[in-house]
């Protein structure tokens, strides 16, 4: 999914709370604030002194702040790269039709079952796109829907397999291959389709790649755990400065390091259903109605638009 929104004032965009991270960080937020009222409580009544030096604070915040940017830039090079690998299979998925339409020629005789023959493979294209959405999310109920497009039996026999989307590119790469030993297909034209099929091999491998290597868990834990200690102990370490505006200033504090850790929690992972993943229910469902255009069809899907502001 991702959030999208019309162009927005300075003003509106400060104070949107729909779409920011702030519902991933309330709670703690929240915790740290309470806490840092209890200390400023306890230390300007004299119950107790509260007070050190904001010397360590300084160095560990600088230090603290690096640390969350290397993690979000790496969290937004994931990010990016899957978007790469799913432009490159809309403009991939894009050529393939085109070369089933065109360099699959019988002789007029045989134009019924050549038409047969381009509508399967680009039905299995389509079915393969979405396929490859319901792997990388993990929705394998999801792959029944697909019998709108394939056979209820090939869904059957795909859905059997630990890859779902390869079988399907298989089952591709069998039907040009009948479609070729028919004298269909030119042997000259053949690599081309198959060079076309090995690049939706390629961009899968780049998607499954992404998703089955996250960032260290140790570097993750790492974080959260510096920043939770430092936003916790915080209070201790401008009290005796701001006074009773500690807890004011630990809620901006707390709000930049706890917002910053979070947006790379979300991020990291860009085939998930956080409201800023890619929107890979809409790419697919626009990369189908684009090749089964080609075909001439009419009964095609409706394009998603984004609901309550956010595309899924």
């Amino acid at each position: 999914m991702m959030v999208f929104k019309e162009r927005l004032t300075w003003l509106q965009i400060v104070t949107l709370v729909r779409g920011s991270v702030l519902s991933r960080i309330w709670g703690r937020l929240a915790v740290t604030t309470a806490f840092a009222i209890l200390v400023t409580e306890a230390h300007e009544l004299k119950y107790l002194d509260a007070s050190l030096t904001a010397t360590p604070f300084s160095l560990i915040g600088v230090a603290l702040g690096i640390f969350l940017g290397f993690r979000n830039n790496t969290s937004y090079q994931r990010f990016w790269e899957g978007r790469i690998l799913w432009g490159r299979l809309v403009n991939t998925s894009r050529s393939l039709t085109r070369q089933v339409l065109t360099l699959i020629q019988a002789p007029p005789e045989e134009a019924g079952a050549q038409q047969a023959c381009q509508r399967e493979l680009v039905h299995s294209l389509s079915a393969y796109v979405h396929a490859l959405r319901i792997h990388l999310r993990g929705e394998t109920e999801a792959y029944a829907d697909l019998a709108r497009l394939i056979p209820a039996e090939e869904v059957v026999a795909m859905s059997a397999t630990s890859n779902p989307p390869i079988a399907l590119i298989k089952t591709m790469g069998e039907r040009l291959s009948a479609a070729w030993r028919k004298g269909w297909i030119d042997a000259f034209h053949l690599p081309i389709l198959e060079a076309s099929l090995s690049g939706l091999t390629d961009i899968q491998g780049g998607c499954e790649r992404i998703k089955s290597t996250p960032i260290p868990f140790s570097y993750t834990l790492l974080i959260h755990r510096i920043v939770a200690v430092y936003c916790l102990a915080l209070p201790f370490g401008i009290v005796d400065t701001t006074h009773w505006a500690t807890p004011l200033v630990v809620i901006l504090v707390g709000y930049a390091f706890y917002g910053l850790d979070a947006i790379g929690d979300e991020i990291e992972n860009p085939f998930g259903n956080d409201p800023h993943d890619l929107p890979l229910a809409a790419m697919s469902t626009m990369i189908e109605v684009n090749v089964r255009e080609a075909l001439g069809e009419t009964d095609l899907p409706a394009l998603r638009p984004p609901v309550d502001n956010i595309l899924n």
